[in-house]
This record gives C-alpha cells, structure tokens and sequence, in this order.
C-alpha cells in the first residue's frame, strides 16, 4: 500500500471517530434533558413553624341572666293612686317619682301634727318659766320644796310632751313623702301593676305597683365543676383571686360581652359535684336582661407553653390525626397528633410536635409523603 493511500485511510479513520463523539455527546445531552424535564418539581406549599407560647383555653358552660340590683315597688302608706308618672320600660334614676297617692290625707295630718308641736312648745315655754320662777323662790322658803318639785316636774312634762311631737311631725312627713313614690334604684322601670283610680293598702300584704331593674351591668349565673373550680383559686394571690376572664353569647345572636368571675358559692353541691359561678357584664346598650339563657365560657390558663395549629392543617386517617411536616432536606413526613381543646379556629397540639417542626398548613389533598416541595415560611 502506497504512503498516500495509508493517510487516506487514516484521515478517514479520524474523521468517523470525531462525528461518532459527537453524535454520543449530543445523545448524552438530549439524555439529561429529558430525565430533567421527568423529575418531579418541588411543589410550593405553605408553612408554618411551631413556635410554643401561653394559651388560654374556654371552656363552655349553660348559664342565665341575673340583675345586679333590682326592686319592687310596694305602697308604704294607704290611699288612692291618683297619678303615674312613667311610662312602661322607661329608664329611671333613683330618686324620681313613679307613683302619686293621694297626699291630701298626708298633708292634713302634718298640719295637726304641726299645729300640736306648736302647742307643746308654747307649753314647754311656760312651764321653764314657771320653774325658773321657783327655782328662785325656793332658795329663800318663798314656797314651799312640794311646789318646786311640781313645777320641775311640769317643766319635765312639757318638754317631754314636745319631743312626742316632733315624733309627730316627722312621722307625717314622712308618711307625705310615702305618699310621692320614688325609684329606689336606677334602672328600667317595668310596667305600671295599678292604675290610677285604685285604692292600694300598705303593710305585709302590700300589692306590687311595679319594678325596677338596674341594667348597667348584670350577672351570669352558671355551674362549674370542682376541678375547674380549684384551678381557678389556684390563681389567687395574697388571698385576691386574679380577674378570671368570661365571655358571654347568645345563641340567637352574635352578641358577645366580655367579663370576669365575680364570685364562687361556699359551697358544692354533693349532688351534682358543681359549684354556683357568677361572672359580671357591663350592659350599657342594655341588650341583656335577667333571666335570658346565654352561653358563658370561661377562660384557663395551661401550665407552660402550648402549641396550638390552624385546623386546616390537620388532616383525618379514620380515627386518627395527622400533619404533614417537611424535614431538613425539604420532604414531606407523615406525623400523627394527639388533640386538644379548639381555640378561635386552632386546636392545642397535646404531642406529635415540637418547636421548630415545620408543617404544611394548606394544600393537604395534594401533599404525599415523601415527596420534594419548597416551603414558603407563613407569618403567624
């Protein structure tokens, strides 16, 4: 073989070698990129990281309505209504007249037992002179010691006499001030019971005219149980029970009050193992009246930092709860959780978490175990 025709073969040789790299580099390109458009993407899910802090839980409780002052209106004094003065459910202060009986009688009796006084004073007067008289008389055997002693005790006698009637007058007055019947209390008046025209009896057996409930603020009444109860004196300090706080809502409604604990009963019913709680409302729009039915809850303290997690993260596995949280390396892990009380649309985590676990908290029917996603950190 010729030198020419072995660098022929040669060159030919080289050539095939070159086109044949490079149809295995662009094979191997093609390759990588089409496994790379088949790899799963990771999925953006949002979460949350759990960061423990005080919680305050609510428990529920049935309860009613009770008015912190309230008052019947019953005639003190004898006579015929000749006035009402207020209309049905009025607010009233203490002090305004409701009702007028008749204070003619009244009036006249006060003018005798005035006319009286007078009398007794003008007698009272002359028996001090009289005695005064004598007092002197006596130091020198003018008369005699029997006739002092009569005029002392007729000076005595008057002033006696004057003191019964001022008893007197202040009864009549008194008995005239009966007549103008007022507000004992501030609050709202219920309606007239008597009308005008009706002849009303004072004593035992007085009938009711009418009633007036203080609404500023009110109570709620409900029943605890012995364990609740001994929480919340555990929270007493220097013998003063801290401001154990309450909510209050009615059903019907979407009114809710915020209070406190006013005060527990002395004692628990060994009947039912509870104990009688009262909480107190401000009730300035004067919405709620005594013997309406509210739902009361009660707040408690937990012992520590708790963890509590939005419930649209915890998903259901027949009788088991469940979050999906995402490791160190960004891959979904199944975790079961044990349950608390629900607080505002959050649940207490009582285990299967801890601080700094980072859990999906949205998109939960699209998120499978051990699958790749890309965390985007939410703002509590």
């Amino acid at each position: 073989m010729t030198i020419k025709s072995k660098l022929i073969i040669g060159v030919s040789a080289a050539v095939i070698s070159i086109g044949a790299w490079s149809i295995y580099e662009v094979t191997k390109v093609q390759a990588s990129e089409e496994a790379a458009a088949q790899a799963p993407q990771a999925m953006p899910v949002k979460v949350s990281v759990i960061n423990p802090k005080p919680v305050k839980l609510w428990e529920n409780y049935s309860g009613h309505i009770v008015a912190v002052d309230q008052a019947e209106v019953r005639p003190q004094v004898t006579g015929r209504i000749v006035e009402i003065k207020f209309e049905d459910g009025q607010y009233v202060e203490k002090g305004d007249v409701l009702i007028v009986i008749d204070p003619r009688p009244f009036e006249a009796v006060l003018q005798q037992a005035e006319a009286a006084l007078i009398s007794a004073k003008t007698a009272e007067d002359f028996a001090v002179k009289e005695y005064e008289r004598a007092q002197s008389l006596v130091k020198t055997d003018a008369i005699s010691k029997s006739l002092f002693d009569e005029r002392l005790n007729a000076k005595l006698n008057a002033t006696a006499l004057v003191k019964a009637a001022e008893a007197s007058v202040s009864v009549a007055k008194l008995d005239l001030d009966y007549a103008y019947i007022k507000a004992p209390i501030a609050g709202t008046v219920s309606r007239a019971e008597i009308t005008e025209g009706n002849l009303v009896q004072a004593g035992p057996n007085a009938p009711l005219l009418t009633s007036v409930v203080a609404d500023e603020r009110v109570y709620a009444d409900f029943e605890v149980d012995e364990r609740t109860y001994i929480e919340a004196k555990k929270n007493q300090k220097d013998g003063k029970a801290d401001k154990v706080p309450v909510r209050l809502s009615i059903e019907s409604t979407e009114h809710i009050a915020e209070g406190y604990i006013q005060s527990f009963d002395n004692r628990i019913s060994s009947e039912t193992g509870t104990i009688r709680a009262r909480a107190i409302f401000d009730n300035k729009n004067k919405f709620l009246l005594p013997g309406m039915t509210v739902s009361v809850s009660m707040g408690k303290s937990i012992a520590g930092d708790a963890i509590m997690l939005t419930e649209r993260a915890i998903g259901t596995n027949q009788d088991r709860k469940f979050v999906y949280v995402v490791d160190e390396q960004n891959i979904v892990k199944y975790r079961e959780v044990k349950l608390g009380e629900s607080v505002d649309g959050a649940r207490l985590i009582l285990s299967g978490l801890s601080k700094g676990d980072k859990v999906i908290t949205e998109g939960l029917v699209r998120v499978r175990p051990e699958m790749p996603v890309s965390p985007q950190i939410q703002e509590d």
